[in-house]
């Protein structure tokens, strides 16, 4: 489990970035701050009004040298098509920021936030 004053929990996943399916690590985004945020799974209809009041905000994290991470459980597959979906039909067309895809549910589990119950993560953040 994360805590303060303590190494965040490196990790090695797919994400989609720039409409790319790419393999990324913590330390891939090195020199740079970061937010790291967790929500349950793709095309669900309260995610996708979080993830697009970040990209809203992007502008301000990229002053403050931050990056900007969304992880959820799905694949980066379902990462892909949700991009490619329209806002005005649940999508989140027009994010730009990584996606990370956390199908084995190590990065949820090494951060705190999986729901075992469920096999999902929790809404949250860490920074």
């Amino acid at each position: 489990m994360i805590c303060v004053n303590k190494k965040a929990p490196d990790f090695n996943c797919d994400a989609v970035i720039n409409k790319q399916i790419k393999k990324v690590s913590l330390s891939h985004f090195d020199g740079k701050y970061k937010i790291i945020f967790f929500y349950p799974l793709d095309f669900t209809f309260v995610c996708p009004t979080e993830l697009h009041a970040f990209q809203q905000l992007l502008p301000e994290f990229e002053k403050r040298n931050t990056q900007l991470l969304g992880v959820s459980v799905d694949s980066a597959y379902s990462h892909l098509a949700w991009l490619n979906t329209p806002k005005s039909k649940g999508g989140i067309e027009g994010i730009t920021y990584p996606i990370l895809s956390d199908i084995n549910k190590t990065i949820s589990k090494e951060y705190g936030v999986l729901d075992d119950c469920q096999g999902v993560a929790f809404r949250g953040f860490l920074s």
